[in-house]
């Protein structure tokens, strides 16, 4: 019975989180003409599902353990606290959004918006980079000994530590602008400030837990951007 359970959950918090999610901005303001939500909408769920599907190819305990990240008794203590925020931030961004288009009619800026749409295209392709490199690449934050935890330094780890994270500002950071949404702004600048600290709590969980960590930091010497930290 418990097979059954876990499947069935999986299935509905994929079709909230995955596909429901991006079509709030939609369903909250009801503009079923809005163009940028729709591009928005189906970038996020395809980079979902093509990322995961090769990602699951090439490791497949990965997806596995993604799917149970909200059941891990073994997650690092600051990470529960953290990953249900940035889940929440996600989560504002789109209400927001929605929200502003029901009182304002998002405008049409060709220019801002398709450099906001390049740089959350560019957002997703690292993060998936990072997710499709990293067979370690799990929801929470936790010693993985029963997946035989190790470094990895292939892909996007050869440039920066955290990957993923960097992908994920740059979507958080396009979302508002491709959406025209000022107040959206505000969730996604805490969402991000979020993302940063928690980079940087992890980075010092690997570094006293993982085996090799410390090394490949002297290798890598960036935690999230290039040049800076």
């Amino acid at each position: 019975m418990k097979k059954p359970q876990n499947l069935h959950r999986a299935i509905v918090q994929v079709l909230v989180f995955i596909v429901l999610v991006p079509l709030l901005p939609i369903l909250i303001s009801w503009l079923w003409g809005w163009v940028e939500a729709w591009i928005f909408a189906v970038c996020n769920i395809l980079s979902f599902v093509i990322s995961r599907v090769i990602a699951g190819r090439k490791n497949p305990g990965l997806i596995q353990e993604r799917a149970r990240m909200l059941n891990h008794p073994d997650a690092a203590p600051f990470d529960k606290r953290l990953a249900p925020l940035l889940g929440l931030g996600n989560l504002l961004i789109v209400i927001t959004a929605g929200l502003e288009a029901r009182v304002s009619m998002p405008t049409l800026n060709l220019t801002e918006e398709a450099l906001a749409l390049a740089v959350l295209l560019a957002g997703y392709f690292v993060a998936s980079y990072a997710l499709i490199a990293n067979p370690f690449f799990s929801g929470m934050v936790r010693l993985q000994t029963d997946r035989d935890h190790q470094v990895v330094d292939a892909g996007p780890y050869q440039w920066i530590r955290h990957p993923g994270y960097a992908g994920a500002i740059l979507a958080y950071l396009a979302t508002p602008f491709l959406l025209d949404s000022t107040w959206s702004l505000i969730p996604a600048a805490a969402t991000i400030l979020v993302l940063i600290i928690r980079t940087g709590m992890e980075d010092s969980f690997l570094y006293k837990n993982l085996s090799g960590y410390n090394d490949y930091a002297d290798r890598t010497r960036y935690r999230l951007f290039p040049g800076i930290w």
